[in-house]
């Protein structure tokens, strides 16, 4: 629970300093604003400029709407702030979580949930994604919650109240990312069937029973989207689900399975080296509760991500889960070693364990390298590596010394090591947030800001961007919809001066004197 508050501690960092990125943040924002005028043509449908958004299903942005109901006029724009809190609290809460399913998978081992949740709060795209306005973060919540729930349902006084709970986290995925259920379901059944769980269960009825329940609200609401919108509601699935992996369905990367795997190896730091023999360590103890369901929940789901014609960074954010679940036990066994197989004999050992003591070696020379970086940003030749200098400092510092630490002969130093580890991911995760380069993605194109700031000046003008694709964060802050010039009348943002026109140099222009 106190890594929980933690990581809500450290989402709400600078999390209003920077404008609304493409294309999700902005969107979903838009989306949000009409659910809160009720500008749909019925009760719950989500429109974008006023035209049916059939993208996703209105969950989250209907808790956005509710924010900006209690915090913002109806006349005003929504701050930044506004509209990422309620996305950025739901995605913390999957560091209790985790730590809580870990508890279920192995139970006693407390310092494995402990573990979980620690790699889940010092990840940086589980950081970075959740406080994002965007579906991702309160997804891996979702899910994580209807996997614990799923794990409970062999308690028999119990097993209708975590059926409901199963069927309610259920029905929030449908209101979220839809066609994503279908890979975490099918990775819960998985683990459940390779361990005939089922059996245990004692009111299987009941818990059916309460599954349907819970699930009720987010099947009523595609039926209700299908009653309206008739054939225009299967986009939601055919569109956003099976034709991303049978088409190119939406804008992506054309690297395809590639995009996920380097997200992976770029967002592990510094608990990817853990992955590859927490992988054969699972695989050993496949007969374990641990090692069916981290096995069954990360293959599935990469099962489902990788094939993807279409790709996205944030894809791969669902794999998180099941790598903290897989890596977490192995952390310990660095920690614990020998005392650990002395407390547990019947438990397979970790592979390869000349290589795993070597670890902590491996992660002193990065943060010795890290130093390094950070001394160089101190003389002209690092110049420019000054914005990032307080970054790797901390990752410096920390990884140096926690990794110098777990080469200790005794667990209580080796203990201090994965703290300071740790310390010094949550310390550069805080300077980040406090800095413009956490949101990266805005310096991809020009700022909308001041251009949005012209069009304002001129209202009731039909404004056009001649030689860019729409943006969605210029229509959000200009408040209007600026579209791509086709041709024909009115006012357009082009990259040469023509009579009348608000052209690139011009805000390019606008932009740097408002920066002075």
């Amino acid at each position: 629970m106190c890594l929980g508050l933690v990581a809500a501690v450290q989402a709400l960092i600078g999390l209003g300093d920077l404008p609304l990125r493409d294309f999700d943040e902005a969107t979903v924002a838009r989306v949000a604003l009409e659910l809160r005028h009720g500008l749909g043509e019925a009760p719950l449908l989500p429109t974008l400029w006023e035209q049916p958004y059939l993208n996703k299903a209105p969950g989250l942005h209907i808790l956005i709407a509710l924010v900006i109901s209690a915090t913002t006029r109806a006349e005003q724009l929504p701050s930044e702030w506004t509209v990422r809190l309620a996305p950025a609290l739901l995605s913390c809460l999957v560091v209790p979580l985790g730590g809580w399913l870990q508890w279920l998978l192995r139970p006693g081992d407390r310092s494995s949930s402990l573990a979980t949740s620690v790699i889940l709060v010092t990840l940086l795209p589980v950081a970075r994604h959740g406080r994002l306005a965007m579906l991702d973060g309160t997804q891996l919540t979702a899910m994580a919650l209807l996997w614990l729930a799923l794990l409970q349902l062999n308690r028999s006084r119990c097993s209708a109240l975590w059926g409901a709970v199963a069927g309610l986290m259920a029905s929030a995925m449908l209101m979220l990312k839809a066609p994503l259920l279908v890979p975490a379901v099918a990775a819960g059944g998985l683990a459940l069937a390779w361990g005939r769980e089922w059996k245990t269960w004692n009111n299987q009825a009941t818990a059916f029973g309460g599954m349907l329940l819970g699930l009720a609200p987010g099947s009523c609401w595609h039926l209700w989207h299908a009653h309206i919108r008739g054939s225009q509601a299967l986009w939601l699935w055919g569109g956003d689900g099976a034709g991303r992996v049978l088409l190119d369905a939406g804008e992506g990367s054309d690297l395809g399975w590639r995009v996920p795997v380097i997200e992976v190896l770029e967002g592990g730091w510094p608990w990817l080296p853990l992955l590859p023999f927490a992988l054969v360590w699972a695989w050993r103890w496949r007969q374990s509760r641990w090692g069916r369901w981290s096995l069954a929940c990360l293959l599935t789901l990469a099962g489902a991500i990788l094939p993807l014609r279409t790709q996205l960074p944030w894809y791969s954010h669902p794999l998180w889960l099941p790598i903290a679940l897989l890596c977490a036990p192995l952390l310990v066994w660095l920690v614990e070693w020998p005392f650990s197989s002395k407390s547990a004999p019947e438990s397979p050992n970790p592979p390869c364990r000349w290589l795993l003591l070597r670890l902590p070696m491996f992660w002193c020379g990065l943060g010795l390298l890290l130093l390094l970086l950070w001394l160089s940003s101190l003389s002209s030749i690092g110049s420019s590596l000054v914005p990032y200098r307080s970054m790797a400092g901390a990752l410096g510092l920390g990884w140096c010394v926690g990794g110098w630490w777990l080469r200790s002969a005794t667990p209580q130093r080796r203990r201090l090591g994965v703290i300071c580890l740790s310390c010094g991911n949550l310390a550069a995760l805080a300077l980040l947030f406090q800095s413009p380069l956490w949101l990266w993605e805005l310096n991809e194109t020009w700022p909308v800001q001041p251009v949005a700031a012209l069009a304002r000046a001129n209202p009731g003008s039909e404004i056009r961007l001649k030689g860019y694709d729409e943006r969605p964060s210029l229509n959000w802050y200009a408040e209007q919809r600026i579209e791509r010039f086709q041709g024909g009348p009115g006012r357009r943002l082009s990259d040469k001066p023509q009579k009348g026109c608000i052209t690139e140099g011009q805000a390019r222009r606008w932009t740097l004197a408002n920066c002075r």
